[in-house]
């Protein structure tokens, strides 16, 4: 015969191991926070084998429904725990439930009959076997454990239910005798023996399948850090191929800026040489002849310095701004296009002509000749265009109004990126460069441009630059 006190100390002293093994396993995991219900569960057992120790020959009532109660609730949290961790429906109010249900019956049996011990048996094995039944059904269902290590774990549980099975079948067959409320004796040694075996096989496939998880995640992550890598290497190939490209490209624009500039260069050479020529006979020419060469001249002159500080590899040169007073900035534009025969319509407006501005005097001349002349370009031949200077507010605005097609209220955003044209602008001659242009070039001054629509029909273009900061402040005129 066993000796029933000695399986119990056995019996608690594996429940509290293995409760504080599930304590340490969770706390080196945390991710796994299912691994605490495994924890707890283990922990309630051992507490209800405690308390089975501690009671004494005959306990009481109260004593009896305690120390079962809380074994039980120990295999409800088992249960939610496997669940929990399997991902599985967790119905842990189903456990609670079944553990009320559990506790009741007890409770009438122990106060109705309490020498007959066959009732709590018989409701001990019915709990077990819904319990782990439900356990068993979870294993089922799960297909993120090894076949094997889940049927493994469903045998010990079906061996634990056919232990208590045979245990009421027993006590039905073969009634102890009663001997007061004593619930269990050295007769029933042998089923918490099977008990001990079932706790530690059921830990050992948990510890498995805690195992296996972590591999798996291992793994999840090993492959995810793989596509990551090779992610981040196709990314890497891409920008190299675009670093190539862009410094193929690069290499193109250098070259194209080096054949412009030698293109640009043999006629304006050609231009120059002729100029010089009709200037030494120039006291034989008439007067208008005399300041049509010089304009030309001043005209090849300006190209000439555009090209050689803007097409060339040497950039640090390029901007060169000075003091100009605005009434030399009107002159310069005036002069361009009276040389063109396109002044007559040309109306400018300035009360502050003795104001200077400190910008480059290339630069802004052709800022203001791309502005009027796509004014000029896209107005019908009789309409005037209005440009108004005037200071305030630290800048120099410059305002060129016509009434030509204007732009399209969609388009407007878009006006002024390299080679875009206006879509009502088809019929007339342009590359949409000469907006981009004079960006580019107000970007050297600090200055803007922004494009709007004139009242009635056209556009106005205003233009700001900022005064320098000895510079009076007239208001607008």
């Amino acid at each position: 015969m066993l000796d029933l006190k000695t399986v119990l100390v056995v019996s608690l002293a594996i429940a509290s191991l293995q409760a504080v093994a599930w304590l340490f396993v969770w706390l080196a995991w945390r991710h796994l926070y299912e691994l605490k219900f495994l924890a707890v569960g283990f922990k309630a057992i051992a507490i209800g084998l405690l308390l089975l120790l501690l009671r004494e020959e005959q306990p009481a009532v109260w004593s009896i429904v305690l120390s079962n109660t809380v074994i039980k609730l120990g295999v409800v949290l088992l249960a939610a725990g496997l669940a929990r961790f399997l991902g599985q429906p967790r119905y842990l109010w189903a456990g609670l439930s079944l553990l009320i249900c559990y506790v009741a019956i007890w409770s009438v049996a122990m106060v109705a009959d309490p020498g007959n011990i066959a009732i709590r048996i018989y409701t001990s094995t019915l709990f077990t076997v819904i319990a782990m039944s439900a356990m068993t059904l979870v294993l089922l269902r799960d297909r993120t454990q090894p076949w094997l290590l889940r049927w493994m774990t469903i045998g010990v549980l079906v061996y634990y239910m056919a232990a208590s099975i045979i245990h009421s079948a027993i006590e039905f067959w073969f009634p102890a005798i009663p001997q007061g409320i004593t619930v269990i004796n050295d007769r029933n040694a042998w089923y918490l023996l099977q008990g001990i075996l079932f706790q530690i096989a059921l830990f050992a496939c948990l510890l498995f399948m805690v195992s296996s998880r972590l591999s798996a995640d291992l793994r999840e992550k090993n492959d995810a850090l793989s596509r990551e890598v090779l992610e981040r290497r196709k990314l890497q190939d891409q920008l190299n191929t675009s670093l190539e490209s862009e410094r193929a490209l690069r290499a193109e624009q250098t070259d194209f800026m080096r054949v412009v500039s030698h293109e640009f260069r043999t006629p304006l050479a050609v231009i120059r040489n002729a100029v010089d020529m009709i200037g030494l006979v120039g006291d034989r020419s008439h007067e208008a002849t005399r300041e049509r060469l010089s304009g030309i001249g001043e005209a090849v002159d300006r190209l000439f310095s555009l090209i050689d500080r803007f097409m060339t590899n040497d950039r640090e040169n390029g901007f060169q701004p000075e003091s100009m007073p605005i009434a030399s900035l009107i002159v310069d534009v005036q002069l361009h296009f009276e040389m063109g025969g396109r002044s007559d319509r040309l109306h400018f407006r300035t009360d502050h002509e003795a104001i200077s501005i400190f910008v480059d005097p290339d630069m802004m001349s052709t800022i203001i000749i791309n502005l009027i002349d796509n004014a000029l370009k896209y107005s019908p031949e009789r309409q005037p265009v209005h440009i108004d200077f005037w200071a305030g507010g630290g800048f120099v605005t410059i305002r060129v109004r016509d009434r030509g097609i204007g732009i399209p209220k969609a388009e407007l955003p878009r006006i002024g990126r390299r080679f875009f044209r206006a879509s009502n602008t088809k019929a007339a001659t342009g590359t949409g460069l000469g907006l981009y242009s004079s960006r580019k070039l107000l970007a050297y001054h600090g200055g803007t441009l922004e494009l709007l629509p004139n009242e009635g029909r056209g556009t106005v273009a205003i233009l700001r630059v900022p005064l320098p900061n000895d510079a009076t402040q007239p208001t607008k005129p």
